[in-house]
């Protein structure tokens, strides 16, 4: 239980005291009118006494009384009314009123009780210190205290026990709160004092002896008379009054009548003067008691939560009194309340406006009303010394004598020793006679004994006895009376006389007997169960628990406790259900969740007696246990209840918040119950006063997923019209990739390199037009004046019942900067907004837009909309004006993301701004759009295809610097600007059956498959090679080829865009990134860009495979330029998936800075070369070195173009769009040819050879150019397809890059096989040997032919031996100086050479050692010797070479040429 102002022994000593009655004169009363007090008021602070008393027991033993208290009221006469066991509404009335007086001190020392692991706060701050929202009650909140158990007070549980003490009724079974004396109060202005004293005294005597009145009783007939003389200081005469008392001395005796003077303080003292007031503390709680209703109004329903407010100070009321309890009343208090036909629900809270409660007004003592104005500081030592007086020198000898008197009389008729005392000692001390159980007794608590009965005086004296402390001879007392009431059947008696027997047992001082509980139980038992008597039940039980605490029995008193609760006083029950609670957390092993439950059942209880306040604060000091333990119902439950108390009790705000944390939290309720909770949420937010006035709340729902909150900056763009495929840029409707935002930032970083020279500015920024959670936004982003902003939101509904958004809107802040023009316009988009929360649907979302008008700093704070809920029948589509809505407001409150850099960042959790919501801005800027036409989805490998693009600005600022930038460069081309615009249909409605080539008839007379056209272009001129912006580094940005430079606003401008289909099959994703600037520099924004991506279904085609050959014949009349065999192999490898019938070779090219076709060695006849599907074609051309007119220094970048057609028709192979993709093919030569190439061509044009510290790098570079080939082969065909019934013919060309002689290259690029797994290697590795030419790329070093007469006749007749002069040709086919060794001796042992040449010998030195300069051609003439005619076999010589200077590299034997066979005829 909790802690009480008063100890135990105190508290039961202060339940019975002496009593004494007053009976007063009228002038008497006028006297003490003075002080707004009657007499029996006058004297109550002073009647407890200060000193000890003493007094004599019967065996004349001296008893010390201690700390006694009496109690003085005035005589009030009633007539006789039967007793009952309970309450009358009256005094329930009476103690509910009580307790709603009494509530906790705001603003007090908190109390704590620290129970397990939980520290309870049970005072007036509980009601804040538990709700869930008050989250810091342990730092708010005063400090543990230091002791083990720092308990609390329940005062209104104190004053409510007073109460009902007092308010008890005289019963005729004991004798405790019967009057001993009575005080006779005369003034001393009465004309004749004595007989009015005699005129009292006759009254006093008719009132206790006359049987018209039961009330007052009277403790014993011979009532003390106590005579008292009243005199006025102000007004009376002091001597008279001085001589009335010597008379009444005279007449009464010394020790029966006192002078009492009072009223002292004069009018004309001191005002200032501060005299304390002890009246007012008694005079409070007895106003209560004594007041009398004018008004009485029991109609309300007072557990009915919907019913009116109380007021602060309102007397509340029983329930217990009305018949109509409603039905929560039927209700357990864990049950959750729904909303369905109930008058706790909303129905009930919305006729808390309307209804109102009558009030009782009662007549007592005025608030404001001042006591003992009169009365000086010496008279109030004189009331108190006239207390001390009157209960020294007459009640206490009263009470004595009584004692002695009671004690002969019953020793003189029970026939027993002289003393009571010592014959108690013997009887008790033996055996105990065997007590019948409550079960075995009969029924006769309606049994009533004679006024002067033995067993009754036996009570007397022991009545006696307790209330003068004489607790031992009182426990005898009540211990033989108990014997003979349990004798005589008499349970009310027998009651009574074991419930004091168990109190005087408990008092006795020294070494007490145990107490027993069993008496008290018992006593418990027949006043409820035999006697039907609940308050006397009560009572005893009030007695049992307070001493079970004070021995640290809490179990059992709290057992005992819950016992006496029952349907019978919610106001009572819920009292005790609060104290057992108590009882459950001051064990030794606290109990704390049994002290929550309890507290629950004690708020349900207070409720219903209604007790509002005391219920929101029980309920409120359980949630302190059950929050955040994961007792979702439960918390449910308290949330609900304190939300419901708190509107009642006219707290709306602390309703709202509790019904927001029930529905923030993910509730396991059921969708109906949910809906319930909702619609009091809503409706108690509606009738929070001042709502909307200063700002809009926080809503609770719905839940908002800020972190998701995504921001669009700019239009949403227009979509296809027509023909028109619109660009797609960015958009919200698209999915954030990380890896492909880093492939559009590293495009925008080309683009503006190009833009500024090369060079990345150090202030960039990738442009980010969406950002999210994922995106960088660290800094402010940029948006345009009159360009939307669109924010998106995410919603999260916890709730299974739908909820309905409306009249959503952005909440922002702006700064305006350099302008004082109005700030931006906020535009709402939609009307509702329905949210589900079904699994598979997907988060629910809302865009809202902000159109800034002027520049400056932008910040979006939050949101607001109106918030419903739908219908009971689960209706989503309802209409929110007739149902009830509620505006309010979410803030997006973003956190950014965690700092993990420094040393202090990782060891704390920090996190970085978030920038997303913050937009800056900025001055108009250009709005670029893009229209595609004739954009094609699908291609064939190679195919090339004429689109058209329009650029349109819809701003109102000229746009400028218009580039592109794609991911495939090779994929599209706007053609040359430097050239002329090609021969191609420059309307897209006449693109049918029309050539995206520029193409010219075929010379008449001219041989297929001869050169039709040789021409010299520079890279350049296509936006590739030195110096050009596609060259290195910048390979992926063309500038577009705009008329002046500029669109003007609203201008638009359409360009041709020629397409070739990807070398590769299958689906391609292509992005282009239009970047464009304003005609105005310095701004925030530099630049802006505009996001395409498209996808290409690319088909087979064609494959083509080239290999180059050198040719071993010298024609004299090519010279040093020599020449080149060229092998192209055309394979149709298309499926016939895209319809296409056939391909036809239109023509081949070559571009090449030193090589170029000759002439076709095999043409078709008269025809192109056609391939229907899986067939194969070869062709064979011969390729000579570019004359040395055309090679000239400044040609040098220079590519010459040769076209060979096979057809009717000559493309143009150095005009857009065929040269345009052959610089934009995807591994060009140059990029990935070795750069040593270069440098040693370089080295070699400074000098001759390399000399002796020529390192093996450069050998190798050396040995390397010679069997290079730069020659690139471009084939272009023609497909016949039919679609649509109709025939279309298709181009497109194919690129063959040949880099070495003899090996194969092959227009598809070969798939890179899986790199296999390499172990980690923790040393370092030893660095990679040089590198040394390999035999092959040696044996290419010279290039040998020999020349001789295909036949030779000769008579071996006349001449045996048959001499043939050969000429052997040696040429250098490298850059450096090349020695040369010919060996002519025969080392073959194979028996076929034997064959062949074994009668052939050379003649003359057999082994030459020549030196060849850089491309150098030497003959060397030769003879050869034959003995017989025949067929013989010239190809003996044997080759060796290696470059000058480089003795440590060997030597090794060059190609054997094809066999030289001769004919040697005999005349």
């Amino acid at each position: 239980m909790a802690q009480c102002v008063q100890s135990v022994q105190e508290f039961i000593q202060d339940s019975f005291v002496p009593m004494v009655a007053v009976l007063c004169s009228e002038d008497a009363e006028k006297i003490t009118r003075k002080n707004n007090l009657n007499f029996s008021e006058l004297l109550r602070p002073f009647c407890r006494l200060t000193s000890e008393g003493h007094m004599r027991d019967p065996n004349n033993q001296v008893q010390v009384v201690k700390n006694l208290r009496i109690s003085v009221n005035n005589v009030v006469t009633r007539p006789s009314v039967p007793t009952s066991g309970v309450h009358s509404p009256a005094q329930r009335r009476l103690l509910s009123e009580v307790v709603s007086a009494s509530q906790p001190a705001e603003g007090g020392v908190a109390n704590f009780i620290t129970a397990g692991d939980y520290d309870l706060n049970i005072s007036d701050r509980s009601v804040k210190a538990s709700v869930p929202w008050y989250s810091d009650w342990r730092d708010t909140l005063t400090e543990l205290s230091t002791s083990k158990h720092y308990t609390a007070t329940t005062p209104w549980f104190e004053a409510y026990r007073e109460s009902f003490l007092q308010s008890m009724p005289a019963s005729d079974h004991e004798f405790l709160n019967h009057y001993l004396a009575c005080l006779l109060v005369v003034s001393s202005s009465e004309a004749v004092p004595v007989e009015q004293f005699l005129k009292l005294s006759q009254e006093q005597h008719k009132i206790q002896h006359n049987g018209e009145y039961t009330n007052p009783k009277w403790f014993i007939p011979n009532t003390l008379k106590y005579y008292v003389l009243l005199h006025d200081m102000s007004q009376g005469d002091e001597q008279r009054a001085d001589s009335v008392y010597e008379d009444m001395k005279q007449r009464y005796g010394s020790q029966g009548c006192y002078l009492l003077k009072i009223n002292s303080r004069t009018a004309a003292a001191g005002t200032d003067e501060q005299i304390p007031d002890p009246w007012s503390q008694y005079l409070n709680k007895s106003s209560l008691q004594t007041q009398t209703p004018v008004v009485v109004n029991n109609t309300a329903v007072e557990n009915n939560i919907g019913g009116a407010p109380e007021m602060d100070g309102a007397p509340e009321m029983d329930g217990h009194d009305s018949a109509e309890n409603g039905d929560l009343d039927n209700t357990h208090p864990l049950q959750l309340e729904t909303a369905i036909d109930m008058p706790g629900s909303l129905d009930s809270l919305r006729s808390v406006a309307a209804e109102t409660k009558t009030t009782t007004v009662y007549t007592g003592v005025a608030a404001g009303t001042s006591h003992g104005a009169c009365l000086t500081l010496n008279d109030h030592n004189r009331l108190r010394l006239f207390i001390q007086e009157f209960t020294f020198r007459g009640l206490l000898p009263h009470i004595e004598k009584n004692i002695r008197q009671l004690n002969d009389q019953l020793v003189s008729r029970k026939g027993l020793s002289r003393s009571l005392f010592s014959v108690t000692k013997k009887l008790f001390g033996g055996g105990k006679v065997p007590e019948k159980s409550i079960a075995e007794l009969k029924n006769t608590s309606g049994l009533l004994y004679h006024p002067e009965a033995p067993e009754l005086q036996i009570r007397k004296m022991a009545d006696l006895c307790f209330l003068v402390q004489h607790y031992e001879l009182a426990y005898s007392c009540y211990h033989m009376a108990k014997k003979d009431f349990l004798s005589d059947q008499a349970m009310l008696y027998a009651a009574g006389a074991l419930e004091m027997a168990a109190v005087s047992a408990f008092l006795q001082g020294g070494a007490p007997r145990p107490y027993p509980a069993h008496y008290m139980d018992t006593a418990i038992q027949t006043y409820r169960d035999v006697c039907k008597n609940k308050v006397l039940a009560e009572r005893c039980a009030l007695f049992s628990a307070e001493v079970l605490k004070s021995q640290a029995k809490y179990s059992d008193a709290a057992t005992l406790l819950i016992k006496m609760t029952s349907e019978d006083s919610d106001l009572c029950s819920a009292l005790l259900l609060e104290q057992a609670a108590h009882c459950f957390i001051n064990m030794r092993n606290p109990m704390v969740r049994k002290f929550a439950f309890h507290m629950i059942l004690a708020g349900h209880r207070f409720s219903k007696a209604g007790q509002k306040r005391h219920a929101l604060r029980c309920y409120c000091q359980a949630m302190q246990v059950y929050k955040g333990k994961g007792w979702s119902l439960a918390e449910d439950h308290i949330n609900f209840t304190i939300g419901r108390q708190s509107f009642t009790l006219r707290q709306p705000e602390n309703a709202v918040l509790a019904f927001r944390h029930i529905l923030t939290n993910d509730s396991q309720q059921t969708a109906t119950q949910q809906g319930a909770f909702l619609r009091e949420y809503l409706y108690v937010y509606r009738n929070v006063p001042g709502v909307c006035e200063v700002a809009l709340p926080q809503l609770p729902l719905p839940c908002i997923n800020s972190s998701a909150t995504r921001v669009y900056f700019g239009h949403e763009r227009r979509l296809a019209e027509g023909e028109k495929q619109a660009a797609t840029h960015v958009s919200l409707d698209q999915e954030f990739d990380q890896d492909l935002a880093a492939v559009w930032q590293d495009l925008e970083e080309q683009v503006v390199a190009a833009a500024n020279r090369g060079v990345v500015p150090s202030t960039f920024y990738p442009t980010q037009c969406c950002l999210n959670s994922q995106t960088d936004n660290l800094h402010f982003p940029l948006a345009v004046v009159e360009e939307p902003i669109i924010v998106e939101v995410v919603f999260r509904n916890p709730l299974k019942v739908p909820l309905v958004l409306s009249d959503l809107s952005l909440l922002w802040k702006f700064t305006l900067k350099d302008f004082s023009r109005p700030q931006p316009q906020d535009i709402m988009v939609g009307d509702a907004v329905t949210i589900t929360n079904e699994k598979e649907a997907i988060a629910p979302r809302a865009r809202l837009k902000l159109l800034p008008r002027q520049t400056g700093q932008l910040t979006i704070l939050g949101l607001v909309y109106n918030l419903a809920s739908t219908s009971s029948t689960g209706d989503s589509t309802i209409n929110t004006t007739a149902g009830t809505s509620v505006r309010g407001r979410q803030d997006l409150e973003i956190q950014g993301p965690r700092l993990n850099q420094s040393k202090e960042e990782k060891t704390s959790v920090s996190h970085g701004p978030d920038r997303r919501l913050d937009p800056t801005i900025t001055p108009p800027m250009p709005l670029l759009e893009v229209f595609f036409l004739q954009f094609p989805t699908a291609l064939l490998c190679g195919e090339i295809r004429k689109a058209y693009v329009e650029f349109c600005n819809v701003s109102h600022v000229p746009l400028c610097g218009l580039r592109v930038a794609s991911t495939h460069p090779d994929f599209f081309t706007f053609g040359s600007s430097s050239l002329a615009t090609p021969l191609t249909p420059l309307s897209p409605t006449s693109f049918e059956n029309c050539s995206a080539y520029k193409t010219l008839a075929t010379p008449p007379g001219a041989t297929p498959g001869s050169v039709t056209a040789v021409t010299l272009v520079s890279a350049a001129d296509f936006g590739s090679g030195g110096g050009g912006v596609f060259g290195t580094g910048g390979k992926r940005v063309a500038e577009m080829p705009l008329g002046e430079g500029t669109l003007t606003p609203g201008e638009s401008t359409q360009l041709p865009l020629w397409l070739r289909g990807p070398d590769q099959e299958g689906v391609h994703e292509i992005n282009f990134l239009f970047y464009y600037e304003g005609a105005e520099k310095g701004g925030k924004i530099s630049h802006r860009v505009l996001r395409h991506t498209v996808f290409i279904c690319a088909s087979r085609s064609l494959s083509v495979r080239a290999t180059a050959c050198r040719s071993n014949t010298l024609p004299e009349e090519e010279g040093r330029n020599g020449s080149m065999l060229v092998f192209v192999d055309v394979e149709n490898i298309n499926t016939s998936e895209a319809g296409v019938r056939e391909f036809h070779i239109a023509q081949v090219s070559s571009s090449s800075k030193q090589w170029r076709l000759h002439k076709c060695i095999n043409p078709a006849e008269n025809k192109d070369c056609k391939l229907t599907t899986r067939e194969r074609g070869k062709l064979c051309f011969r390729a000579t070195r570019c004359k040395p007119h055309e090679a000239t220094s400044k040609s040098l970048e220079k590519y010459t173009f040769a076209d060979l057609s096979l057809g009717n028709e000559q493309i143009i192979s150095s005009t857009t769009p065929c040269a345009d993709f052959f610089f934009r093919r995807c591994q060009p030569s140059e990029s990935w040819r070795p750069l040593i190439a270069v440098e040693t061509q370089g080295r070699h044009s400074r000098s001759q050879g390399a000399g002796p510290g020529g390192g093996a790098e450069d050998i190798t570079g050396v040995v390397r150019k010679c069997n290079e080939v730069d020659l690139d082969i471009i084939v272009l065909w023609k497909a016949f397809v039919v679609e649509d019934n109709k025939q279309v013919i298709l181009e497109g060309q194919l690129h063959v890059a040949l880099q070495t002689i003899g090996k194969e290259a092959c227009s598809l690029r070969q798939k890179e096989e899986a790199q296999e797994m390499v172990l980690l290697k923790f040393k370092p590795e030893l660095p990679p040997p040089m590198t040394r030419p390999s035999m092959e790329q040696l044996s290419h070093l010279i290039k040998t032919n020999l020349h001789y007469p295909e036949s030779h006749s000769h008579s071996f007749v006349q001449k045996s031996l048959c001499m043939v002069p050969v000429i052997l040709t040696l040429s250098n086919c490298s850059l450096a100086q090349v020695d040369a060794i010919i060996d002519l001796r025969h080392k073959t042992t194979s028996p076929e050479s034997l064959e062949v040449h074994g009668s052939f010998t050379w003649l003359g030195q057999t082994q030459y050692k020549l030196q060849l300069r850089a491309q150098e051609v030497m003959r060397l003439p030769l003879r050869a010797g034959f003995l017989h005619a025949g067929v013989y076999n010239l190809g003996t010589p044997r080759v060796f070479a290696k470059l000058a200077d480089q003795g440590a590299m060997c030597e090794t034997s060059q190609q054997t040429a094809t066999p030289a066979l001769i004919i040697i005829n005999s005349t």
